[in-house]
């Protein structure tokens, strides 16, 4: 039997009112962590701009709970500047110093490519994708302490190369690569690990039934990704196993996007 040794940390998943970010959330309560299920809260919503992301994440950190581990949902809306200090501030608060930070949260919106692309629009990708994540990893960082082996995963896409028609989204997520991999090389000596993961084609509801099914004709494993497939890795490189990988980009995706 595998030993994960998160039985009670404290992680803190971003996005995880649904799809991947809630299957993340289970699959660490089931190794017996304290999960805080953040979710977006929204002030004001840009013209023409839809947010779906609402408070499901209550009823995710119920279902955890009832499941008897430690779960809360923390709202935050990562845009703001001191989103990274009052959401550490609230799980510390609530269960204890974050111990895994999962960067799940991510911003994606259409038109957006080449003749579409406004400023307004790239500025929302990149303060979610990108900055957000930035600035969690700074507030893992400060608030270290000796003996204690905080991590990062962060949830890139497979497409970040080069993501023809989601300029704003696949560049921001590129960024979120490269901003891995200089986090774990300036972390490395705090005894901090930074690695992320880079999901192909999952179903979380986006996608149509003929969507679906082109999906997995591309993909060479022959089956779209589900939630816990991103999940588990999550976990994995969260876990004491992989104690001695940092700055790395785990493409989960059934070989998509070699």
């Amino acid at each position: 039997m595998v030993d994960t040794k998160l039985a009670g940390r404290t992680v803190l998943v971003t996005g995880a009112s649904g799809g991947i970010g809630a299957a993340v959330a289970r699959a660490f309560s089931a190794e017996g962590a304290r999960v805080a299920v953040h979710y977006f809260s929204e002030r004001t919503a840009p013209p023409g701009v839809t947010w779906e992301h609402v408070t499901p994440a209550a009823d995710v950190a119920e279902a955890l709970a009832a499941g008897l581990r430690d779960a809360v949902a923390v709202p935050a809306d990562l845009r703001e500047p001191d989103a990274a200090r009052r959401l550490f501030d609230a799980v510390e608060r609530l269960l204890g110093p974050v111990d895994v930070l999962v960067n799940n949260a991510a911003h994606c919106e259409t038109p957006d490519t080449f003749g579409a692309l406004t400023t307004d629009g790239l500025r929302r990708h990149y303060e979610v994708n990108a900055i957000a994540p930035a600035l969690l990893i700074s507030e893992l960082a400060s608030r270290q302490r000796d003996g204690r082996e905080p991590c990062v995963v962060n949830v890139s896409t497979d497409a970040a190369r080069a993501f023809p028609g989601q300029i704003g989204y696949g560049t921001s997520k590129a960024a979120l690569e490269a901003l891995t991999r200089a986090a774990a090389l300036d972390l490395g000596a705090a005894g901090i690990r930074v690695n992320a993961v880079a999901p192909g084609p999952v179903q979380t509801g986006w996608m149509d039934a003929e969507t679906y099914a082109r999906a997995g004709e591309i993909v060479p494993l022959g089956r779209v990704g589900e939630p816990a497939d991103i999940a588990d890795a999550v976990v994995f490189l969260a876990s004491h196993q992989a104690r001695w990988i940092t700055g790395q980009v785990l493409q989960v995706a059934g070989g998509h996007a070699l």
